[in-house]
């Protein structure tokens, strides 16, 4: 037994140094990913303490669990919560369905140059800043002149302008939507490229069967690409609750605060622009460690179901 863990040891090692360089070229990003992910976790102490400005480490006042105490038994955070949880999940569900379709659509197109400038034109909106694409969407659902509310008149089907930017049950939409028209065709090209990974013969073989398009998408596609799907759709899961806040404050305004305000923003207005540090640590603690379970979660049904999973 002893030599059958030395010979792994020396195989190890001996794979080790025949891949020195690839391990010295990895050297830097690790030290990257420990000085910006890993020693910020030293913060989290903050949210311990009623954390001031000017004080050292030790002359800070300690007082436990009160700021998740305090934010547990506030109302706002609830709402905050199930904001930030429906733009999630309209988000992921959205995000993974829309890109999935557009690119097995376009991998069923034939001409090659049609299908690169399609490709290229659906991915350049990503380089687009939000601030850029909050006012497209103003612009087109504007009651003066807006291109939405005025074809919806010409068709007949409303009789005067719609505010859709004053109405809180149609900023969840307006935020998903306007996220999958930034974010589509970049989130295509890893499944783009998973499809162009598989084996062609198999689609030839499957013309000789006699199976359509459809059915070859449906049993070759799909499937070939599902590995890839489920890897991604567990790291999504994981960061259900930290979805950033540029969309919602651009998009946003004060007729629809109550729908557009989520963790981010609440930990921005009720933590630093407050000056309770401490309290916006707590906030961002607590949506760490809800992701970190999310994550698992998730890992641990999809490898327990479908014996797919990220570890």
């Amino acid at each position: 037994m002893a030599n059958v863990e030395a010979s792994k040891v020396d195989l190890f090692v001996k794979k080790m140094y025949q891949q020195r360089y690839l391990y010295l070229m990895s050297v830097p990003f690790i030290i990257l990913v420990l000085i910006f992910n890993y020693i910020p976790i030293w913060g989290w102490i903050m949210s311990f303490q009623n954390f001031k400005l000017g004080r050292t480490f030790f002359e800070q006042e300690w007082v436990g669990l009160a700021n998740f105490i305090q934010i547990l038994s506030d109302k706002q955070f609830y709402l905050v919560l199930r904001n930030t949880l429906a733009m999630s999940v309209m988000g992921l569900i959205a995000g993974f369905t829309i890109p999935i379709i557009f690119a097995v659509s376009l991998n069923e197109v034939s001409h090659t140059g049609y299908k690169k400038i399609v490709q290229t034109i659906s991915y350049l909106p990503h380089f687009v800043s939000w601030v850029v694409v909050a006012g497209i969407f103003y612009k087109l659902l504007s009651t003066d002149g807006g291109v939405v509310n005025d074809i919806l008149m010409k068709l007949g089907f409303i009789g005067e302008p719609i505010q859709f930017m004053a109405k809180g049950k149609l900023f969840w939409w307006i935020v998903t939507l306007a996220d999958i028209w930034k974010e589509m065709g970049w989130n295509s090209i890893i499944f783009i490229s998973a499809i162009t990974a598989i084996d062609p013969q198999l689609y030839d073989a499957a013309k000789v069967d006699g199976c359509g398009r459809f059915r070859q998408i449906w049993h070759i596609t799909l499937p070939g690409i599902r590995s890839v799907v489920i890897v991604l759709l567990i790291l999504s899961i994981g960061n259900l609750v930290r979805i950033g806040f540029e969309k919602q404050m651009l998009l946003s305004n004060p007729l629809v605060f109550d729908y557009s305000e989520v963790l981010d923003l609440y930990a921005l207005k009720y933590g630093l622009g407050l000056n309770r540090f401490s309290f916006g640590t707590a906030i961002g603690m607590f949506s760490s460690l809800v992701s970190v379970c999310l994550l698992f979660t998730a890992n641990g049904l999809f490898k327990h179901y479908s014996k797919e999973s990220v570890m």
